[in-house]
């Protein structure tokens, strides 16, 4: 599991500064990430490397990651951020 300190550091990694990453990003670190297994957290981590670009192309869906990891927890996001 994650600690405090990595918590909070992936929380800061998660505002990226353009407003429709921050809107799905910052609440989905702040409601599922704790509760993501061990793997899918450092999935999320991962994702969090990627370009604003691409994380951007692939939550509006016009593309998918190549990576299926990476498509696994974008997939885990979409999910959540369409039920709230």
């Amino acid at each position: 599991m994650i600690s405090d300190q990595d918590y909070k550091r992936i929380y800061w990694h998660s505002r990226r500064g353009m407003l429709e990453l921050d809107l799905i990003l910052v609440p989905f670190v702040e409601n599922h990430l704790r509760g993501l297994s061990e793997p899918d957290q450092q999935h999320f981590v991962r994702l969090l490397q990627q370009e604003d670009t691409d994380l951007f192309r692939w939550f509006m869906r016009a593309e998918k990651p190549a990576d299926p990891d990476l498509a696994n927890i974008v997939g885990q996001i979409l999910d959540v951020t369409l039920v709230n």
